[in-house]
């Protein structure tokens, strides 16, 4: 058996799989305009439920690009997201920042995962 078999922690490769779904839906809202320059995760936890807070920047450079990042805007606190053993329980934009030459786009994004029992 080989070292790294030995060593892997199922729930390292469980977040992994929800931060990629996460992203990969967040991409997706953009029409794939944007460009993800920071994404951090940390635990989250109340007296009931469990989870993780996502924090994550954008920028959209290029008046397509700021389209996408716009509709990121529109849509983001209603979209139903679908990752597996997840609930979304807050989506939100905390930050947006706007220049008109050039055309340019950077967005903050937090969102609270929970975890489903």
């Amino acid at each position: 058996m080989s070292v790294a078999y030995k060593n892997f922690d199922p729930a390292v490769g469980k977040a992994c799989r929800t931060s990629n779904a996460l992203r990969h839906q967040l991409h997706a809202l953009t029409s794939g305009k944007g460009e993800m320059l920071f994404h951090a995760e940390r635990a989250w936890a109340s007296a009931t439920f469990k989870g993780t807070r996502h924090t994550l920047n954008y920028v959209f450079e290029g008046a397509a690009a700021v389209e996408g990042g716009a509709a990121l805007i529109d849509v983001l606190s209603e979209h139903e997201f679908t990752i597996p053993g997840q609930l979304v329980a807050d989506a939100a934009v905390t930050e947006s920042l706007r220049s008109f030459n050039p055309p340019r786009l950077a967005v903050e994004v937090e969102l609270l995962l929970l975890e489903e029992s």
